[in-house]
């Protein structure tokens, strides 16, 4: 007598066919993803509509359809564009938290945690300092600088494999040690440059247009197919050293090629706005807590990024008003206290494991 296997879909997933290619898909996840969409579509209407002169809807779907309104310049040349940079770096530091964090293992690692901020903020601070404030290159600088310091802490970190806990604490490190570096460039400029750097540390969208947005968009979309690869090689990061390995994956390689994918991401990223403090860090657990995966879902990470932006921004822009305040102000007084929550968390449950 024999038998077929037939194979267990697990639970919550469905099966999505397109020809003859048949898709495992998280059914929560999907549904969370759709409602973030339209989070984040509302997010942009608020936007586009509030300011120091309200535009109504109507006119601002004018405005995006390229027809003719009074309120073009306020929303196509003022808004829009601030907008669209918001949007690709919120998205970017969402993707970057999402896979620095399942390398690592560890809820507390981000890009401005682990010391990819404060190199690329190093950097560009040292090129202010020496007369180099032309947004044309400041960018540019800062991804060097942040895959700099990547490397240094990826490097310090490597001990015939690369060991979670040993990773953050290496990165906090060269985190502290980099932001002295910077403070110390700060003090031998001038006042107007010091000022000047202080407010791009603090990660601002103000002054923010399309030029940082022919920057950020043409990379998000040549990383299209490694963000798609990395999400594949998630499920396998994320199993114990023994079975990975026993199942014949490099693990070495691909925590390599996930964290290098993370990096690039937070840096371009924060090239574009400067250093926007704990979005990374707040996206993928907010998304995690969300779908309730086993893995840190890409997509949902990605979207929640650019909700936080997005809204922060907003709020930075109008609730003082008409003071306007770096849109890094308001992530930093949502994110500081839930890192602070993290770490009394982490040693509460390693207390009492």
């Amino acid at each position: 007598m024999t038998t077929t296997s037939v194979p267990v879909r697990p639970a919550g997933y469905s099966v999505l066919r397109a020809g003859p290619a048949r898709f495992l898909v998280h059914r929560r996840a999907v549904a969370v993803a759709s409602v973030l969409v339209l989070l984040l579509a509302a997010s942009c209407v608020a936007y586009l509509c509030v300011g120091e002169a309200f535009v109504p809807p109507g006119e601002v779907v004018k405005v995006l359809l390229g027809q003719s309104s009074p309120d073009e310049l306020v929303v196509g040349e003022l808004r829009l564009p601030r907008l669209v940079v918001g949007l690709l770096v919120g998205l970017a530091f969402g993707v970057a938290g999402a896979l620095i964090q399942t390398v690592a293992r560890n809820p507390l690692a981000s890009p401005d945690v682990i010391g990819i901020s404060q190199g690329a903020s190093a950097l560009t601070v040292a090129a202010m300092t020496f007369g180099i404030t032309s947004y044309s290159v400041l960018p540019y600088l800062s991804v060097a600088g942040g895959l700099l310091a990547a490397a240094l802490v990826y490097l310090f970190a490597w001990r015939g494999g690369l060991h979670a806990t040993r990773f953050v604490l290496i990165g906090i490190g060269f985190a502290i040690a980099l932001r002295s570096v910077t403070t110390l460039f700060m003090t031998k400029g001038d006042y107007l440059v010091a000022q000047q750097a202080q407010i791009w540390m603090t990660g601002s969208l103000n002054g923010r247009g399309w030029p940082e947005t022919e920057v950020l968009a043409p990379v998000l979309l040549l990383l299209v197919p490694a963000i798609a690869w990395a999400a594949r090689a998630q499920r396998t990061v994320s199993l114990d050293d023994d079975t990975a390995t026993a199942l014949g994956v490099r693990l070495g390689r691909v925590r390599l090629g996930l964290v290098a994918l993370g990096v690039v991401l937070a840096a371009v990223a924060t090239g574009a706005a400067g250093p926007v403090d704990f979005v990374a860090l707040l996206a993928p657990q907010i998304a995690r807590r969300m779908t309730r995966t086993a893995q840190i879902p890409l997509v949902s990470s990605a979207l929640t990024g650019a909700v936080i932006v997005v809204l922060a921004d907003l709020l930075a822009r109008r609730l003082f008003s008409p003071t306007e305040l770096p849109v890094g102000v308001l992530t930093a007084a949502v994110g500081a206290p839930y890192l602070i929550w993290l770490i009394i968390r982490s040693r509460t449950v390693g207390g009492t494991s």
